[in-house]
């Protein structure tokens, strides 16, 4: 799977001067006298800090409503508007049709028994199923389970025991997944029922009840109910009890669970409420102008991820403007067809989906004109991508976005007001109403210009893991800071660079090597198109550094080891040149759903190609 504060949009919301705007703007970037502060704030006083810790001020108050309550809002203003479109399958639904069929399906859920509160597993790459489903759940009070689309049978077992799905939506398979089969392979007793109901027992999973499943040709499943037929189940008594429970539903409630990867140990169940995401979309959208004009926002990511369903799909949900999906999954042809035939203003994705698009042998083919914005998120921009995007794309308020699942997601996202070039050297500036901080391996804030985990504060911080306390102690602390593993080094005027992740650096003889900082300065070779730096064993060092490197096709059969390897040399430290550099083709680079380079992979496969399997390293974490 991926925004800056600009302080101006606040003025919409405020009837402050241009001149008290660019007063505060300094005060929160801006390192100043003790003397300075007092002059140019009228009722704030702010004292400078060579700190390692920001706090996002703002004019702006939090929203404190359901997602449902804001769907609801959002028919009143604008019903007819259209709200969501998903071009495969030529399906345009405007604010009106959403809520209707949202509705619809949280009543079929309710007729089937399911309860405020139970989690309910979507399951699937991005359809229209998948959002009502999103909206369903948040009006009946249930609590959203977003299962990875690639999860294969015993994944999907996990997944429904760690948090107790009580039923699962999905479709019957996706490409060359068969979800029926991994269902089956996990609860038999599916194929013991008749075609078209479900009300499982099962003694493997107690809470699991109900299987629904949508399909393009509305089969019938042994086992499962038709998604087409809960959709018609409500009765006038179950709109009544729906709309009880919007009444009661709080915006402190669970909402969502999403598991968050790890390249180690099982996934966790982050908890987030209507409180967590609807701020946090909310307030990316407004730092990305979203208020201010017309958006028509390009979602090739996917839905089960926060990049989509938050910062995608409620994000423009808070700002009532439209979503367009061009593919269930990833497909650079068929968001570059969708930007041109629908005039997206904006677009999201990952560098790697980035590159994926303005390499596509048809890019010439359409026109790009109306892009105007975009997020950039999942790994760090390289300069010579971010050029491109802002040339031939028309990105010219492209921005950075910084976060985790369990701080829903940003917590961090860089300023349309600077220059773009200028903006991928960071991540950006804390986000409205949250707390960020550096520290040591002590939990002690060092001095800004020093390395250290990012650590973040406020709304946007998830509940819990589900059914994890000793790992959500482990995570968040007393006073609520979340330790994200993330290592970073905050800037005078408080923006911050990732640098790497406390489990991704490379110990080598003592040495300290942060794997971004390796691949930023790799990407200034001409002839690199992209490219991933694992730590790999060694038996004098411990651990050395291993470069997966992807040449631009013209450098293909040219370009050497060697030859890159003299072009570090004395342009960083010695012990940050790669000892391994193996050429790779795009398709042999792992990836997440979310197009994420899988590291953890590539560290493993890397030792295999290398012989290294038998070698122990004495990597250290942070």
């Amino acid at each position: 799977m991926v925004n800056a504060m600009d302080l101006r949009l606040l003025t919409q919301f405020d009837t402050a001067s241009l001149e008290e705007d660019r007063k505060k703007k300094m005060l929160y970037e801006e390192p100043i006298s003790l003397e300075e502060a007092a002059l140019n704030a009228n009722d704030v006083m702010v004292a400078p800090s060579r700190k390692s810790y920001v706090h996002g001020c703002s004019h702006v108050q939090l929203l404190f409503e359901t997602v449902g309550d804001r769907l609801r809002s959002a028919v009143d203003q604008v019903p007819d508007k259209e709200f969501l479109i998903f071009k495969r399958e030529g399906i345009r639904k405007t604010y009106s049709q959403v809520a209707t069929d949202a509705e619809n399906l949280a009543c079929g859920l309710l007729h089937l028994g399911l309860n405020k509160g139970d989690r309910i597993g979507i399951w699937g790459p991005n359809t229209y199923e998948w959002t009502t489903t999103q909206f369903a759940t948040a009006l009946a009070g249930m609590v959203l389970v977003n299962i990875n689309p690639s999860y294969q049978s015993e994944e999907l077992r996990y997944a429904i025991e760690k948090v107790g799905i009580r039923a699962l939506i999905t479709p019957p398979g996706f490409k060359k997944s068969n979800y029926y089969q991994s269902i089956k392979d996990i609860l038999p007793e599916v194929t013991l029922k008749e075609p078209g109901k479900s009300g499982i027992s099962s003694r493997n999973f107690s809470c699991f009840q109900h299987l629904i499943m949508f399909d393009e040709e509305d089969k019938i499943y042994p086992g499962a109910w038709k998604y087409t037929e809960v959709m018609k189940m409500g009765t006038e008594e179950d709109r009544h009890q729906l709309s009880k429970i919007e009444r009661e539903t709080q915006p402190d409630d669970a909402l969502n669970i999403q598991y968050t990867s790890g390249t180690t140990g099982q996934p966790k169940g982050a908890t987030l409420t209507h409180h967590n995401v609807l701020n946090n979309a909310f307030f990316v959208g407004l730092r990305a102008g979203y208020s201010e004009k017309k958006t028509i926002i390009c979602i090739p990511n996917p839905l089960y991820h926060c990049f989509g369903c938050v910062m995608g799909v409620l994000a423009a949900l808070t700002h009532l403007q439209t979503c367009v999906f061009p593919a269930p999954s990833f497909d650079a042809l068929a968001a570059l067809k969708a930007i041109h035939e629908e005039k997206c203003t904006a677009l999201y994705g990952t560098p790697t989906m980035f590159i994926d698009m303005i390499n596509h042998p048809e890019y010439s083919k359409y026109n790009y004109d109306s892009i105007r914005s975009g997020f950039i998120a999942g790994a760090p921009c390289p300069i010579t991508l971010c050029r491109r995007l802002v040339q031939d794309m028309h990105m010219t308020d492209m921005q950075v976005c910084y976060g985790t699942t369990e701080t829903s997601p940003v917590s961090f996202m860089s300023t349309r007001d600077d220059p773009p070039e200028q903006r991928i050297k960071s991540v950006g500036h804390i986000m409205d109403h949250l707390e960020a901080a550096i520290v040591d391996k002590r939990n002690c804030i060092v001095p800004r210009g020093v390395k250290g985990e990012v650590i973040v504060r406020g709304y946007s911080v998830m509940r819990c893991y589900w059914n994890s306390e000793e790992q959500t102690k482990k995570e968040i602390t007393q006073d609520r800071w979340y330790h994200t593993g993330d290592i970073a080094v905050m800037h005078d005027n408080g923006t911050i660079s990732i640098v790497g992740r406390s489990k991704d650096m490379i110990v080598r003889g003592g040495e300290n090597i942060y794997p971004t900082e390796v691949e930023q300065f790799l990407f200034k070779h001409q002839a690199v198109e992209d490219v991933h730096i694992v730590g790999v064993p060694d038996e004098r060092f411990g651990e050395v550094v291993c470069a997966w490197v992807r040449l631009h096709e013209s450098a293909e059969g040219k370009t050497t080891e060697e030859d890159i390897k003299a072009w570090c040399k004395g342009k960083i430290a010695h012990f940050k040149i790669p000892r391994y550099i193996l050429f790779k083709k795009e398709h042999q680079f792992p990836l997440t759903v979310t197009g994420k380079v899988k590291k953890f992979e590539i560290r493993e496969m890397s030792k295999i190609e290398l012989g290294l399997q038998q070698v122990v390293s004495h990597f250290s974490e942070l």
